[in-house]
């Protein structure tokens, strides 16, 4: 029984007496919190766009989420001026669209007209910059709910990639959906 105090008395002054090696704290803090150097990795895969990213300017955010409340708002005329007036190109719902902006906005009042009212809730966004391609993009995840005229409530889950142009100005967009998944019956009872 008495080798027990005899224990945490040694370790207790163990403790107190040993001074932390600076080298190795700082090397331990260093390690934990900054990620490894890109230049330091092998990947098994070479990237065909770019794998050289920072974080971009954060002002295409703001472009971006203007253009999202003109959509909400069913106001797309007021969205014209943050897109380019040419080679507009846009990946959505397995279709393909490259033009003009203003053939561009005629198909999306075609699509928007029947959504009725159109609530997005952004669930996340950053604004990125291709150090190589010297281009910059934002990628955006939203939730976005509609009501048709009848009360039909529709919900989706979109991301979207939109690029813009040495003007600001967006000129590209691929966009992925994923309908929210449907509760699964439950098991039949034994």
């Amino acid at each position: 029984m008495k080798k027990i105090p005899l224990f945490v008395s040694i370790a207790f002054l163990a403790a107190c007496t040993s001074t932390p090696n600076p080298s190795k704290t700082e090397a331990v803090k260093t390690s934990e919190s900054e990620p490894a150097k890109q230049e330091n990795m092998t990947y098994p895969y070479m990237a065909t766009y770019s794998s050289d990213f920072e974080i971009g300017d954060a002002k295409n955010v703001q472009t971006l989420l203007t253009v999202y409340q003109h959509w909400d708002n069913n106001m797309l005329d007021n969205a014209k001026p943050f897109f380019a007036d040419h080679d507009t190109i846009f990946f959505s719902d397995g279709m393909m669209y490259a033009g003009g902006k203003d053939s561009l906005f005629v198909l999306a009042k075609k699509k928007r007209e029947p959504m009725g009212q159109v609530v997005d809730s952004i669930h996340a966004w950053i604004p990125l910059r291709s150090k190589d391609k010297k281009e910059d993009w934002v990628v955006i995840w939203t939730r976005q709910i509609s009501t048709n005229a009848q009360g039909k409530k529709t919900a989706q889950e979109l991301q979207e990639t939109w690029r813009f142009d040495k003007d600001g100005k967006i000129n590209l967009m691929y966009q992925y959906e994923q309908l929210p998944p449907k509760m699964m019956p439950p098991a039949p009872k034994k």
